[in-house]
């Protein structure tokens, strides 16, 4: 049987915590909205084409894009909680 190698003590530090990031501040969502859209369109483009490298790249978009209708939505629904009152 082949000798196993003694074990690593573990590190003393802490494991990183995940962060989440930090909420993006958009001046125009309409126009952000917009851009994201076309810029999804052509990475679906790119991926039945086979030209696209980083498939990644679709999905973070397609949350990019979840993101900005959950803001506005959030807006929407303070400014008819104000306007309700």
């Amino acid at each position: 049987m082949a000798e196993r190698k003694p074990r690593q003590p573990r590190s003393t530090q802490p494991a990183r915590q995940r962060t989440k990031p930090k909420k993006e501040q958009v001046a125009n969502p309409e126009v952000r909205l917009s851009e994201l859209h076309e810029e999804m369109f052509k990475l679906r483009f790119q991926f039945a084409t086979r030209q696209l490298t980083n498939t990644a790249r679709i999905r973070v978009v397609r949350r990019d894009i979840a993101r900005v209708k959950t803001l506005q939505r959030q807006q929407e629904l303070l400014a008819a909680g104000a306007s309700g009152r």
